[in-house]
């Protein structure tokens, strides 16, 4: 005779405790519910079928699924409360089942977007963000356990960031700018100087992008001051040279170029810190930003500058390349070579098509090709 409800539906069906937890793990992903490992499982399912324990809420949910039973046929506790209070318990108990492995599976889920944002743009990229930051916004708003709260905004910070930056990719500003008011706020939640540094520095380039050069550049210098001394020395080199492209924005020649030299004294030997994976300074990446800066501030030497450092652009920064190309055709411009900023221009428009690059798309329909007033489409 079975001992509960739920074993005996188990029963009637006729499945192995296997079959059944293998059912509730393929449901909660799909459902994007956190769960136990099929270990823990385990215990928890005799520990349930044995009336030695309550199925919390969110299995309960999970059980009507696989079974296609209700709370009565289930044994569930069928009371009359309050369907909004009822619905908070549903909530409360989810968010509490969210552990440090769910915020490690979260968090695999943003680099991965990275990754394919970096080699092949964002053309599919902000559907998925913003279905994870809703998931991630609605844990949060209903986490109580300390630790847990601080772990979900963490990832919500970076879920954001990158939502922020694939919008301005795609010349979606009202939506970039939204997504770096809550990064910010997200970042305050986590406690961290680091994350709320790199928010706002971000999301200066948005006013970057609107001609607001002035104000972007206060933006990065209040977020190079807020890290000063608190924040990594990769993240420090990074704000500095980010304050060096507001300042070659808003046409400050000296303390731009400086900046930039102060950004190379400050990068690390070592420039790849596994705790700032968003955050690309070795190699060929500073010498393209203070190309770019260059290109802006229609310094002669910018073409030399870019010239020698796109081949040694890694191959999977396909978007960098576009930006780095765009450049090299306005450098051309300026410096009256029509052909070579043609080249590069129709170049970077192709490769900017193929990947929906639209802020760059939208930087190159403004070249003007050195003879006459006709502009480059």
């Amino acid at each position: 005779m079975a001992a509960t409800k739920l074993q005996a539906v188990r029963k009637q069906l006729d499945y192995k405790a296997a079959e059944v937890i293998a059912l509730l793990i393929r449901r909660a992903d799909v459902l994007g519910v956190p769960v136990m490992e099929a270990a823990s499982l385990k215990t928890k399912l005799s520990r349930w079928e044995n009336g030695h324990e309550q199925v919390s809420e969110p299995y309960q949910r999970l059980f009507r699924d696989v079974y296609g039973r209700t709370n009565d046929e289930l044994g569930f506790p069928t009371d009359d409360e309050d369907d909004e209070v009822a619905e908070l318990r549903s909530r409360l108990a989810v968010a509490r089942s969210v552990d440090a492995a769910a915020v490690d599976a979260f968090r695999r889920q943003v680099d991965n977007a990275r990754h394919v944002d970096r080699q092949f743009g964002g053309i599919a990229l902000l559907d998925q963000l913003r279905s994870l930051i809703a998931q991630l916004e609605g844990y949060l708003s209903h986490s109580t356990a300390r630790g847990q709260r601080e772990a979900l905004a963490g990832v919500l910070v970076e879920a954001s960031t990158l939502a922020g930056w694939v919008s301005l990719d795609r010349n979606a500003i009202s939506q970039a700018w939204n997504h770096y008011e809550r990064a910010k706020t997200a970042a305050r939640e986590f406690g961290s100087t680091t994350a709320l540094a790199h928010a706002l520095a971000e999301q200066a380039f948005v006013l970057i992008d609107i001609d607001a050069a002035d104000q972007a550049a206060e933006q990065l210098e209040h977020a190079r001051s807020l890290g000063d001394h608190t924040v990594p020395p990769l993240l420090q080199a990074w704000l500095t040279a980010a304050r060096g492209e507001g300042l070659a924005a808003s046409g400050q020649r000296t303390e731009a170029l400086r900046a930039f030299d102060t950004a190379d004294a400050l990068l690390p030997s070592e420039p790849n810190d596994p705790a700032l994976p968003y955050l690309f300074l070795g190699g060929s990446h500073l010498d393209r930003w203070r190309g770019s800066a260059l290109a802006k501030l229609g310094e002669p030497d910018a073409v030399e500058h870019l010239t020698n450092t796109l081949p040694r652009l890694p191959a999977a920064f396909v978007r960098a390349r576009v930006g780095m190309m765009v450049d090299l055709a306005f450098a051309h411009a300026a410096a009256g070579n029509r052909d070579e900023a043609r080249q590069y221009a129709r170049q970077a428009r192709q490769l900017g098509l193929q990947i929906r690059s639209d802020r760059h798309l939208r930087r190159l329909s403004g070249l003007i090709l050195p003879t006459g007033q006709s502009r480059f489409v």
